[in-house]
């Protein structure tokens, strides 16, 4: 892995990414931000699994009225996603949102801009540029022959970042999301060339669980893994957990999960003729009870008697299939037999203890 790039320090709400701070993950809601209720629910069930940061849209007026009464019932920084009416950006400042995710360029006038940037110094409120392939400028596309390039990405967070400098402001974060993950690393790539400012990593419209896990552990995995960016998040369709367990299985899986709170590594081997047990049930069973417990252990949920116990002397504890049955082990050592109905309860209990 290569050494980490130092970038400046960003405080959001009191999570402080850049420099050498933890790389912080994000989530975004997808309940109606103005049902205040239901968004703060949604926020504290990913604040339980290990979210960081959180945003939420803000489309008109009522929902930037709403961060206030959100604000009050979560624990963790907020942060407003605004397009096209800078009055927006002034409303969720003055509601009490910790962030502003905008973009300088189509967020209006330039005295909106000075307006923007007035209200966040004086708050100490940061503002994230973020860059999406889908959506560059006009004139950048055109001057690449209408496609979108990641030349035409670092352009497009030039031209934002130099509108927010111009106004006196550097208290910015950066991200330069596409669905495509190779356009993606380039564009982080060249970005960070010439700019030392925090990068939030992220690739966007990357689909349900399945595919957006894979492209953004590719992606993000690999800008990591060559020392860039300060924060991410993975972006699902669907639940929103989801997110922060991939995000915290990427982070984790390169060794970057350090000094969080305490989580459970589950693996699990993809069964064969062997099994004669219902593993996959099984496995995905205990992958949700774990999901909010809070211990460093690694758990080994194997197949059969054969790999069991041997591929899993690097797990603190596990079971391993036999016909109806499993046996529990403890760092590789067989402990007890247990009927196959009774394997969650036992290994839940025994984990429980632990």
């Amino acid at each position: 892995m290569k050494i980490r790039k130092k970038t400046r320090v960003v405080n959001i709400g009191g999570v402080a990414i850049g420099g050498e701070n933890p790389i912080a993950i994000q989530s975004m809601t997808n309940t109606d931000t103005r049902n205040i209720e239901a968004t703060i629910a949604q926020i504290n069930s990913l604040e339980a699994v290990g979210c960081e940061i959180v945003r939420v849209a803000v489309p008109d007026e009522a929902a930037a009225r709403a961060i206030t009464g959100i604000k009050k019932g979560i624990g963790i920084p907020l942060v407003a996603d605004i397009h096209f009416d800078y009055r927006l950006a002034l409303s969720a400042m003055e509601n009490g949102v910790d962030k502003l995710r905008i973009n300088p360029g189509n967020i209006g006038s330039e005295q909106g801009i000075r307006e923007i940037v007035a209200m966040a110094t004086e708050r100490d409120i940061p503002i994230r540029i973020g860059v999406n392939a889908g959506s560059l400028e006009k004139e950048i596309l055109i001057k690449n022959g209408g496609q979108a390039t990641p030349a035409g990405m670092v352009a497009s967070a030039q031209r934002h970042i130099q509108i927010l400098e111009d106004a006196g402001f550097d208290n910015m974060v950066v991200s330069m999301k596409a669905s495509d993950v190779r356009f993606t690393i380039e564009s982080y790539e060249q970005f960070s060339k010439s700019y030392d400012y925090p990068l939030h990593l992220g690739i966007t419209e990357a689909g349900i669980l399945r595919s957006s896990a894979v492209k953004s552990a590719l992606g993000i995995g690999y800008l990591l893994l060559n020392g860039l960016g300060d924060t991410l998040r993975v972006s699902i369709t669907g639940d929103p957990r989801e997110e922060i367990e991939v995000a915290r299985d990427i982070l984790s899986d390169i060794g970057l999960y350090t000094g969080r709170r305490p989580r459970v590594e589950v693996i699990s081997c993809p069964t064969c003729g062997r099994t004669e047990i219902d593993l996959i049930g099984i496995a995905e069973e205990i992958n949700k009870q774990l999901r909010t417990v809070e211990k460093n252990i690694k758990v080994a949920v194997m197949g059969c008697i054969v790999n069991g116990p041997g591929e899993g002397k690097a797990a603190d504890i596990g079971i391993a299939g036999g016909k109806n049955k499993a046996v529990l082990f403890k760092k590789g050592e067989i402990i007890k037999s247990i009927a196959e109905d009774e394997i969650i309860s036992v290994l839940m209990d025994e984990i429980e203890k632990m």
